[in-house]
């Protein structure tokens, strides 16, 4: 691929996931944020899918299927092959209180459960899908909120891009949301321009990976390790005095 040139996406598959607090059909400001990840990547060819966790009945825990544990319902596991089949994840949702809501903090339990789980070479389930987040509000917390996501998402094994959040927030205050008439939010050059560069730096490590077949298979095989293999791992002999 030659400078200034874009790769071809059309193979690739992202989910977005909205933890807002409001049930469909209501207005959901980070929705806003969504549209504009989801029509650039879609100009590209990549197949988008945009799930509202607060519209299934998930059930809270940190295993794939919570009936198994008291719970009488859980739609996770019916939810959890579009993770599977993506190459892109992107966590979005608001703030409250300075924080990640509380739909998004059980999305990340619930993807956590998935973390032991291995992938068709031996790794981790997750390698080598890529993540982001969006983060939307009318209060300080972007950067926290985002620290919070990119964080969860590469300790289970996502990969994350450079840049690979954005947001927008109003005034310090009680004040206008993002796709409030006049909220200045759907104009905000840096926000437009932060939500753009982390869509395509998504799709490009997205692609890059997928070109490559992931990531090579040696160095990172649990069950190997467990087996004995140390990948040239030494522990020092311990000399007494």
């Amino acid at each position: 691929m030659e400078a200034g040139q874009a790769g071809d996406y059309s193979g690739l598959k992202a989910v977005f996931f909205n933890g807002t607090l409001k049930k469909s059909p209501q207005t959901s400001n980070t929705d806003g944020l969504i549209a504009i990840s989801r029509r650039i990547m879609e100009k590209q060819g990549v197949t988008t899918r945009l799930i509202r966790t607060v519209d299934h009945d998930i059930a809270s825990g940190v295993y794939p299927d919570m009936t198994q544990y008291g719970w009488a319902t859980d739609e996770w596991p019916e939810l959890y092959p579009a993770v599977q089949e993506a190459d892109i994840v992107v966590l979005a949702g608001p703030i409250w209180l300075g924080d990640n809501s509380s739909q998004t903090k059980k999305l990340i339990e619930r993807l956590y459960a998935h973390s032991g789980e291995l992938n068709g070479k031996g790794q981790w389930a997750f390698y080598p899908k890529v993540g982001g987040a969006l983060v939307s509000g009318n209060e300080d917390g972007i950067k926290h909120c985002a620290m919070n996501l990119l964080y969860s998402l590469q300790h289970i094994g996502f990969s994350i891009p450079p840049q690979a959040d954005a947001g927008w927030i109003g005034p310090v205050g009680p004040g206008p949301s993002y796709l409030d008439e006049g909220s200045g939010g759907p104009e905000s050059d840096f926000t437009n321009r932060n939500v753009t560069f982390m869509t395509w730096n998504l799709m490009h490590l997205a692609g890059i990976l997928k070109a490559a077949g992931g990531y090579p298979a040696y160095g990172n095989l649990p069950e190997e390790w467990d087996a004995g293999t140390r990948f040239d791992f030494e522990n020092p002999e311990y000399r007494g005095p």
